[in-house]
């Protein structure tokens, strides 16, 4: 194999880019949002101010800030139209098909024309409204009601979710809110995880902003990428105390079996993200939440660390904090959305920058330069029968 021919499964290792956003695993672990320790974000910032900083570049100041809420705010509706073609989408739909159906609906009714005066307004204007999107569609699908999808002006983006979600006319709990919040803050961004680096493609053809994050979304909707939290929420579901946990997971890996929400990539000795969200996982379980789910939760990371050195990621402990704020399993994945919509906007917009069009060769591994075969010459192969199954 030559120097030109190298070869990395998967981009493993590979650098592709020059980025200003985000770093991820130096030297096997931290975590940077522009220069900021994700830990200091989670602890002392808010979501929109984390938005404002991947998104604009610099943390906003007080004025900024309020400005950004209010514009947040008065994105959060969706139009008529839109709501139309949600009612249509069937009940049996998983969420973030209802995400990108409404991502790519909302690009016909407010399209890109310029992209460098627009792109800014779109990103805002899909972060502001995914949740209203999915909980419209929600709501409408399994009781036929056609919610207002505004809230109070004050309202955060977890406070509106919330809200929408439950529709009991109160306020969240101050520990929902922020556990939410703090949520958003540790999946906002991750470097070129396979949905970033997806948008980035995308973006270098020129193509316009809506299309850039349908290609996101898709990505995200694997469960080798965002649907781990929902995996992981499934699998603690199962267990009913933690001697059920403790017996089921060796069973899992006597089995080899997979187990959602364990290892990373990039992080050797473990997720920066996962030590803040096991604590608000704590927390809600300390106070009305479920702890049972936690200690099964606690059992199962300490199991599969004992016997295969595995530390948890941030899915798995999102999942039962998610699953402790009432949140439904299938929607732990599309608040993914909600949140990394901040960090593919800030990965679309420095991809337009300064851009060139990624296009990777493959190292070619299939037949010889071969004589072409008439058709009356050629026999049937195995495919035949994979035709005959259509």
């Amino acid at each position: 194999m030559t120097e030109q021919q190298q070869y990395s499964k998967g981009l493993a290792g590979i650098q592709v880019a020059e980025s200003d956003i985000c770093t991820v695993g130096v030297k096997g672990v931290g975590l940077n949002y522009r220069g900021y320790d994700i830990k200091d974000l989670a602890a002392y910032s808010t979501f929109e101010e984390v938005a404002f900083l991947l998104i604009y570049g610099s943390l906003p100041s007080q004025n900024e800030l309020s400005n950004y809420k209010r514009l947040l705010s008065s994105f959060r509706d969706i139009p008529g139209g839109l709501k139309d073609i949600l009612e249509r989408i069937p009940s049996s739909a998983h969420p973030m098909d209802v995400l990108r159906t409404g991502c790519s609906v909302l690009g016909t009714m407010e399209p890109e024309v310029n992209p460098q005066q627009d792109q800014y307004r779109i990103a805002n204007r899909l972060i502001a409204s995914f949740g209203s999107m999915l909980l419209y569609w929600y709501h409408w699908t399994q009781s036929g009601k056609r919610i207002s999808t505004v809230t109070s002006p004050d309202d955060s983006t977890a406070t509106h979710f919330l809200k929408l979600l439950r529709l009991d006319g109160k306020e969240p709990s101050g520990l929902h809110v922020k556990a939410v919040d703090v949520s958003l803050i540790l999946y906002a961004e991750h470097d070129l995880a396979a949905s970033s680096f997806g948008a980035r493609v995308t973006a270098s053809t020129l193509t316009d902003f809506y299309s850039c994050i349908c290609t996101a979304i898709g990505t995200l909707r694997g469960p080798l990428h965002g649907g781990a939290n929902e995996a992981a929420m499934i699998l603690l579901s199962k267990f009913p105390n933690t001697a059920s946990a403790e017996s089921g997971i060796l069973e899992m890996l006597k089995k080899k079996e997979l187990i959602m929400g364990f290892g990373h990539r990039v992080y050797r000795n473990g997720d920066p993200r996962n030590p803040i969200i096991k604590e608000w996982s704590k927390k809600l379980s300390q106070e009305g939440g479920n702890p049972t789910l936690f200690a099964v939760s606690q059992v199962v990371e300490d199991i599969v660390f004992r016997e295969k050195k595995m530390h948890p990621n941030l899915d798995f402990y999102s999942a039962s904090t998610y699953n402790q704020i009432g949140i439904p399993t299938n929607f732990f994945t599309p608040i993914f959305v909600i949140s990394r919509t901040t960090g593919w906007a800030a990965h679309i917009i420095e991809q337009r920058s300064n851009n060139k069009l990624i296009r990777p060769s493959a190292i070619y591994t299939g037949p010889e330069p071969r004589p072409y075969v008439p058709i009356i010459e050629r026999s049937n192969s195995d495919r035949s029968k994979l035709v005959s199954s259509l």
